[in-house]
């Protein structure tokens, strides 16, 4: 089994209150139609009911969801409904952040390590002569010209091409995207699917 302090990840959990007069046959009546839908397959058992989802419409309010366990219980103070949901996206958006983190890791690392072997290729290389100001023409210097620039060393702009190429800023705002998604999800859901269950409940 999948300890519990994990498990929340993708399980959504709760429990509702149940009317005084209302009985588990009525209940599970009144949710029968959220469970009615195309992908959806259901079985009840007692006070017990087990559904899944499969190709789900996204028409369908609990879409989020591939599964649950739906179920009653009778104490001293009513029955309660309790209900115990799983998402697969809620899963894939808790778990792409830390793949996107792990491509940015990637890509910092192979950036170091081309800008270590340019590096060196550099250091092995005869010291190059120093640059001498080119010879201006007279007649330019006298009409006020600028003096010629000196050339540009090969690997100069290689450096900052490498950087560019290896930068694992998409990484890290794909990462801040998935996780924000995870975060904003995890909580709405929680409390749109204990809406929805109340106002079924409460439903002629």
């Amino acid at each position: 089994m999948i300890p519990r302090f994990i498990d929340w990840i993708w399980h959504v959990r709760g429990s509702l209150a149940l009317a005084p007069e209302q009985s588990s046959d009525d209940a599970f009546d009144k949710l029968a139609p959220l469970f009615r839908q195309t992908g959806t397959s259901h079985e009840r058992t007692n006070d017990t009911l087990t559904f899944r989802k499969k190709d789900q419409a996204a028409q369908d309010k609990m879409s989020v969801f591939d599964g649950g366990v739906l179920q009653i219980e009778k104490g001293a103070a009513g029955s309660v409904l309790r209900y115990q949901l799983t998402s697969r996206v809620l899963l894939f958006c808790f778990l792409a952040p830390l793949l996107f983190l792990g491509f940015a890791q990637l890509t910092v690392a192979i950036g170091e390590l081309e800008r270590t072997s340019v590096e060196a290729a550099g250091k092995s290389k005869k010291p190059e002569k120093k640059d001498t100001a080119l010879p201006q023409n007279p007649i330019d210097k006298a009409l006020g010209a600028p003096a010629p620039e000196k050339p540009k060393k090969e690997g100069a702009g290689k450096s900052e091409e490498n950087d560019s190429k290896h930068s694992p800023t998409a990484a890290y705002v794909f990462a801040a995207l998935f996780a924000t998604l995870y975060v904003v999800g995890r909580i709405f859901e929680d409390r749109l699917i204990k809406a929805l269950f109340k106002k079924s409940l409460l439903g002629s």
